[in-house]
């Protein structure tokens, strides 16, 4: 049974939000096909919160608690989801590791959106990585979250050429145009049941 329009999805990020931004704008236009339910950071003063807050969308702040620790982090995220109805969720920029204690509270729910083209280049500054290596060709990958650092499964990738001349500025401008393009392309495939995930396979009806 197709899940368009049954799906309740919360963007967590921790910065300007620029995902974000693309991911509202597809939701805008009429084609991502879910509601955008809540918007979450870490950080009080994030930019994504105030675009939120613009267009109407709730949001909420919870920063980690290093006395608590990191499983208490993840309760209190996963609490914030259930309170607002929350199905699945994108992962925009959100610089915390998920913890156990939310991850099996939204299992193959959890997409995020990595500056590279994993298995190549996870983690931190995968931009500078990419130029350190001397690649020709790099992008970015939407994968689903598990346990560890961009180690999930692959849902779907871009490439994008590294150029003579480049710098990580120029490179990772390019990278996030690609972003925008494609994480609200997957987002709106998983509203419409045209993602399945078979252990680390996902297979994509893709068909337009």
């Amino acid at each position: 049974m197709p899940r368009e329009n049954l799906e309740r999805l919360a963007v967590f990020a921790s910065g300007r939000g620029s995902n974000l931004e693309a991911i509202i704008a597809a939701s805008e236009a009429g084609w991502l096909g879910m509601t955008i339910a809540l918007v979450l950071s870490d950080v009080p003063g994030a930019r994504a919160l105030d675009l939120a807050r613009s267009k109407g969308i709730p949001v909420e702040t919870i920063p980690f608690d290093e006395a608590a620790g990191r499983e208490a982090f993840g309760e209190a995220l996963a609490g914030a989801c259930k309170g607002h109805g929350v199905t699945v969720v994108a992962l925009a920029g959100f610089m915390r590791i998920l913890p156990e204690s939310f991850l099996t509270q939204y299992p193959d729910r959890v997409f995020n959106i990595h500056p590279s083209l994993l298995p190549a280049f996870p983690g931190l500054h995968a931009q500078a990585q990419a130029l350190d290596y001397g690649v020709k060709v790099t992008g970015c990958t939407v994968h689903l979250v598990d346990a560890g650092i961009d180690t999930g499964p692959v849902v779907m990738q871009a490439a994008v050429p590294v150029l003579p001349g480049d710098d990580v500025r120029t490179l990772s401008e390019r990278i996030l145009v690609q972003e925008h393009r494609l994480y609200p392309r997957v987002l709106s495939l998983w509203a419409a049941a045209r993602i399945r995930i078979e252990d680390r396979r996902v297979w994509i009806d893709d068909a337009r």
